[in-house]
């Protein structure tokens, strides 16, 4: 009797909160907590298997194709002459659109950031242009304004200038289907900066050219550099406007994607992917670099406050 009326009497602990209404198998660490550990597993499996299948597959079977008839037959390709136009024209025109989008990307980014002005909102909008219009769409304006038959062609012939069907149509084609890249990683970044240390450094007493060498560039450089890589990438694999305004003419005004359609089209296809290989090592370079400054952005921002 006494046993059992300690036990009657004996205090009772307090449950843990919300224990009560717990379902028993979440608690125990059943088939429940189970099933919940379970969903991301099979999320990340099945957005594994599809960059699989979407980017990794595609990118082995141009490098399998490339390299099908060994090595010997891989470098013929890539030394072949037209080969060797292509790549020195895509590298031509990469060199002189990029810089103009860098400069032009960092003086758009500049007056939208730290200027309030009239027609702000359109200046926007224009910068997302290219972003809205087909490439294709693009290249046949400028055929429309420089053409033999286009509003400017009869003026230009007169005067002995060709834009269209050579390099500098390609060019301002390129420069176009470019243009958003460097502006669109600068914008968003120099808005949350805001616009306290330019208006510090120019209340110090120093120069515009100055507040923007050593307080402005600092503090954008990681995003313009990442934006260069993306403007290069697409500079170079650009197709659609470029395959408008150059007129296909082959060892003058064929960069490496419209070789490769070429080659592709004369069902000379190991040629054709070991051009297209060197497009791919391209892609890959620029997804190293982007990984390596997002690994070294900490590094950076703390060498920029270090500095401050």
């Amino acid at each position: 009797m006494s046993a059992v009326a300690s036990d009657a009497v004996a205090p009772l602990e307090p449950a843990a909160p919300g224990e009560k209404d717990a379902p028993p198998q979440a608690a125990r660490g059943g088939p429940g907590r189970r099933r919940r550990s379970a969903a991301p597993v099979m999320l990340v499996t099945l957005a594994l298997a599809w960059l699989g299948v979407a980017l990794v597959l595609p990118l082995v079977a141009v490098f399998a194709q490339a390299f099908a008839k060994g090595w010997d037959a891989y470098a013929a390709a890539l030394t072949d002459p037209m080969a060797l136009h292509a790549i020195r024209l895509t590298l031509t025109v990469a060199a002189i659109a990029v810089p103009l989008n860098l400069v032009f990307g960092v003086v758009a980014a500049w007056c939208v950031t730290k200027y309030d002005f009239p027609g702000k909102s359109a200046l926007i909008t224009l910068i997302d242009l290219p972003f809205a219009v087909s490439p294709v769409i693009s290249g046949l304006v400028y055929v429309l304004l420089f053409g033999a038959q286009g509003w400017l062609g009869p003026w230009l012939l007169d005067r002995d200038v060709q834009i269209i069907f050579a390099v500098p149509g390609i060019v301002l084609a390129t420069v176009f289907v470019t243009f958003p890249f460097v502006a669109r990683e600068l914008i968003p970044l120099m808005q949350a900066q805001g616009r306290d240390e330019e208006e510090t450094a120019l209340s110090l007493g120093a120069s515009g050219w100055q507040t923007f060498r050593r307080v402005t560039l600092p503090n954008i450089r990681l995003g313009l550099l990442y934006g260069v890589l993306l403007c290069n990438a697409r500079a170079m694999g650009e197709f659609g406007a470029v395959a408008v305004v150059s007129g296909h003419i082959r060892g003058l005004t064929n960069t490496m994607p419209l070789h490769v359609e070429i080659l592709y089209n004369e069902y000379n296809a190991t040629a054709a992917f070991a051009v297209a290989s060197l497009l791919a090592m391209l892609a890959l370079v620029t997804l190293v670099a982007r990984s390596w400054l997002e690994a070294r952005a900490p590094e950076l921002r703390g060498e920029r406050a270090a500095q401050s």
